[in-house]
Formats: C-alpha cells, structure tokens, sequence
C-alpha cells in the first residue's frame, strides 16, 4: 500500500484505480473483456443503428461541432455586442443566458429583481428586449440556444418568433434550440416557479408547435443532465436521469395524442464533459446506443432521425477550481477533447475563469481557442469514433450502460422520474454523491492540483489573466429607465386583450396549445411576469410566486 505523503509529494503510482464514478478497473483489456460481443447488434458502423459509433457516418469530416459559447450579461444592447464578438472570434452559433429574473418570470422592476437584474445574464422582459439582444443580427442564417431552462422558456421562444415576424422571416427558417427543462429547473433553481405538472404542460406545447411551425427548431430538450451531473451524480446516473427525464416529458406529449416522431425526432439533450477522458467517451456512447434502442423498441420510433442522440456538452463547471486558474485551461481542454472523442453535435468550453466571475473576453478568446485547436490540429476529428474497438472503451461502454438501466429500473420503482424527484428520491442521491465527492478530496484519494495536492501559498497565486469582470452598476438602471419606457409606450388595452385571451385559453386545460396565445401577447408588450402569471393564476397558482405582487388585470 502506498505510503501517505504529502500535498506537495511525488507520487510513482497513480492515486486512483477506479473512475471518476468509481467503476473499478483492471490493469489492462483485451478480448476476453468482450467476449461474445455482436458488433452489428451492440455497435454497427457510425451512421448507423444503434449509433453507438456516432449518429452520421463521416461525423466531422461532414460538419465540425457547433461552436457554442455563451455570453449574457448587462442590458440586451450590452449582449448584442458581446455576441457579435464572439462570432467574429470563431462562435459558429449563439447562445445566450437569460438574468435571474426571467428565469423565474419576474420583470426587472419586481421587488425581488434588485440587484440580479443584468448581472448573470440578459434580462428579456419584453420584446423590446428580445429586439434589442438580436438587432443586426440574422436570425435566418444563423443557429441560436435561447437558455432558459424554466417554465419561461414558452415566452422567450415567443419573443424570438416575434422579432423573426417583425421581419418577415418565416418560422420554418429558424434554426436552434430552446432550453425547455421545467423538471431541471424544479430540481436546481425554484419549486415555487417551476410546478413540474404545469412544467410538462407547457413543454408539450412548445413541442406541439414547434413540431407543426418550427421543423428545424429543438423545442424537446433535456438539460437536467449537465446540472445534475455538477450537483453531485456520477456517470452512470447522468445517463440515466436524463434518459428518464426524456421520458417524462415523451409520455407527457403521448397522452396529448403527439406522434412519437414528431415529439422525439428533434429532442436534444445537454450534457456535461467531465475530466475523465475515457469514462465520458463510453458515457456518451452508452447513451447514444441506449436511446436508439429505448426509442425503437419503448416507442416504437421508426423514424431514422428520431433515433438519433443529439448532444450539447459543456465541459465540467464543478470540475474547475479559483485556486491556480490558468490550471482550469488544461482541464477544459481534456474536457473538450473527450467531447469531440465522443462525437457531440455543439461544444461550450466553460472558461477558465468559471470559478471566479463571468467570462472575460480574455477567457472567451481562450475557450475558442482550444476547440480550435482540437479541430484542426489535433487531428481527433478525422475519423469517426477513433476509441472505437478499444477493448477497454467498449467494456467500459458496456458496463456505464448496465449500470445506467438498472438505475433505470430504481427510477421505474418509484413510480417514475416526476415521482422520484417529488419523493425526495432523486435529491437522496444528489446529497450522496455530493458527500462522496467531498469525502474523496478531504482523505486524498481524488487528488485536484491546487486543492488537496501541488497546492501554492495564497499569497503566491497569481492574478486571474484578463483580470475579474465585474458588472458596472449603473446596468440595471439603465435596464429599469429602459422596461419603464416600454410599459409607458405601449397600447394597455391591447394588452388587455391579449392577457384576456391567455387567461381563456389556459383554463381550457391539456388540450389547448397556449403558444398562440403567448406569441400575441408578446406582440402586445405584455410583460414576462403578466404572461407566466397569467397562467399560472389560470392553473391554480399564486400570480406571483413569492406573493410580492397580485395581478393588474383581476379586475378589468
């Protein structure tokens, strides 16, 4: 047994002999460690069923990943330029973070909003603000993430929609995704917003439409898996909530009467990149043949497409550290590497500087820069699933799969995922993988340079590069003088009518699409806050949900 030593210690062994899930390993793999493997049924070629290899037969040699980095901060205007940086840096598409507010469906004027208004991300209260974040740019030609997340997601599609028919642009030209997660943001962000009943009702409306008007849009999108993955879940785990997360929301459309290639066929998934190169690459591969096979045989898919495992991946935020950042620079490029190794459709390389502010431009150069070089200098994106037929990946493949249905099953015994997470169930094993992760660094056996191991003096660490962004703080002033303007400007009677219509439509229950009803009412310069509580009153909630305010229209 190796002898303790110290933080500062060499070590001639490795520390660990296990993933970073704590899937044990053996020294070394061969062909025993696949005996009986069927290479058409459990792999096949890339391009084809299961997509275990990859969901198209040149991967990268067709089309590169989406490079994806995300900015928002400040006023619409302020983002605007920042996303027009990132584009003239290397960006292939957009992504933008919405501000706290809007997430949970507060105008920036609400109590509650000071102080959070601009600060980590946009705020997008009203059209206005949607118009302004998106000015100069084409939304035609170029794919777009709205980051959302929450039982919001239906008004900022609707904003979206409402610039693009500002301008004559029609719907089956927009491309992108929306990220509608009601279940992630029940489970990370607030209960009290994020009702998951209602939260699977309004993401079937927002797929019911998207499916009719929007072809090339991802309105079914999973994004509990990267969370969950930071908040303390191992490999095994992200594969299978997110997969049954999938299912919620797919039965949810059933019973609506949706077909399921309609409802499946552009489902995406938003997924985290740890540091383990080798466990994320099986990780991936595990989730990719997994959802064909749970899609055909579960739900009788027939579609190609439908089958297909879409993916986002953001590197690890829980994996950096503040202590010796330029260190993070190296971890998010292992990150990315096991992406692209993995075969992921769009890539956001979380900036070195994650732990300690929002990303500089410095730290946004720098992320470009490293998927970059992983594209073109690598030469990692030449072939399609280059680990493939290593016998150590395909056991490892093997293995997170059959740990990741029996979890499947755990989650079926609770009466399924919406069950489980209402139950305590699902926060029961966050909580442990959190104490085991802690308990790991605290007795060194997960080592993290600068943590537990190589560590410096506080006062020898150097200054972050780029320095630390800060938000000027004459922003939400400025965002404030600029809702109050909006507010002041706009016809009320029509708005009237339109949160009159909303209010009509959304106690007609299941049945009734409401994302008609919310583009008018965006049309009209109703509010954020006015639409979603609207609703929410409609369906049997508090207008607001921390009784802050009631609504202006109760008695009109």
């Amino acid at each position: 047994m190796e002898k303790k030593i110290g933080k500062q210690g060499y070590r001639e062994t490795t520390s660990r002999t296990t993933t970073w899930s704590g899937i044990e390993l053996k020294e070394s793999y061969g062909p025993e460690d696949i005996k009986g493997f069927d290479y058409k049924k459990e792999l096949g070629d890339p391009g084809q069923y299961p997509y275990t290899r990859g969901i198209y037969p040149n991967m990268y040699r067709g089309k590169l990943w989406t490079r994806r980095q995300p900015w928002g901060f400040g006023t619409p205007e302020d983002t605007n330029k920042q996303m027009k940086y990132l584009i003239e840096h290397g960006n292939t598409g957009l992504m933008v973070f919405r501000d706290q507010p809007t997430m949970h469906g507060l105008d920036s004027d609400h109590p509650l909003s000071r102080g959070e208004v601009g600060v980590s991300g946009v705020p997008l209260a009203t059209l206005k603000d949607m118009e302004d974040l998106m000015a100069g740019i084409p939304l035609d030609k170029v794919s777009s993430t709205l980051l959302c997340a929450s039982i919001v997601s239906p008004v900022i599609l609707a904003q979206y929609i409402a610039v693009a028919n500002k301008r004559g642009i029609t719907l089956d030209k927009l491309r992108g995704t929306i990220s509608n997660d009601p279940i992630m943001s029940y489970m990370c962000y607030s209960k009290e917003v994020n009702p998951p009943e209602l939260g699977i009702k309004i993401w079937g409306d927002l797929v019911e439409y998207c499916a009719e008007y929007m072809p090339l849009w991802h309105a079914a999108y999973v994004s509990s898996c990267y969370n969950m993955r930071d908040y303390g879940l191992d490999a095994p785990q992200e594969v299978a909530f997110g997969l049954k997360i999938a299912c919620s929301f797919i039965d949810g459309a059933l019973r609506r009467g949706m077909d399921i290639d309609n409802v499946a066929k552009r489902m995406s998934f938003y997924c985290n990149a740890g540091i383990d190169i080798f466990e994320e690459v099986a990780k991936f591969r595990a989730m990719r043949r997994m959802w064909a096979k749970m899609l055909r045989e579960k739900y009788g898919a027939k579609d190609p497409g439908t089958l297909k495992f879409k993916f986002a991946v953001q590197c690890s935020g829980h994996s950096l550290v503040p202590q010796q950042p330029l260190n993070n620079i190296a971890r998010t490029s292992f990150e990315t590497l096991g992406a692209v190794l993995s075969g992921a459709q769009s890539i956001f390389t979380t900036t070195f500087v994650e732990p300690i502010c929002l990303a500089t431009k410095e730290a946004q150069r720098n992320a470009l820069g490293i998927q970059g070089i992983i594209a073109h200098e690598t030469g990692v994106a030449a072939v399609a699933d280059p680990l493939g037929g290593s016998y150590y990946v395909e056991n490892l493949t093997n293995k997170i799969e059959e740990k990741a249905t029996a979890i499947m099953n755990d989650v079926d015994k609770q009466g399924g995922f919406v069950a489980a997470l209402i139950n305590g169930w699902v926060e029961e094993k966050i909580d442990n993988g959190n104490l085991r992760y802690q308990q790991e660094i605290e007795n060194g056996e997960r080592l993290i340079v600068g943590v537990n191991y190589m560590t410096i003096p506080p006062e020898d660490d150097m200054d972050t590069p780029g320095g630390v962004l800060e938000i000027p703080p004459e922003t939400e002033e400025r965002q404030l003088a600029r809702f109050k303007k909006v507010k002041e400007s706009r016809n009320y009677e029509d708005v009237k009518s339109s949160i009159k219509n909303l209010r009509e439509a959304a106690k007609k229950g299941e049945n009734e699409n409401l994302m008609p009803h919310i583009i008018k009412a965006v049309e009209s310069m109703a509010t954020v806050e006015e639409i979603m509580g609207t609703i929410r009153n409609a369906y049997g909630y508090t207008w607001d949900p921390w009784d802050y305010r009631q609504s202006p229209f109760e008695n009109e």
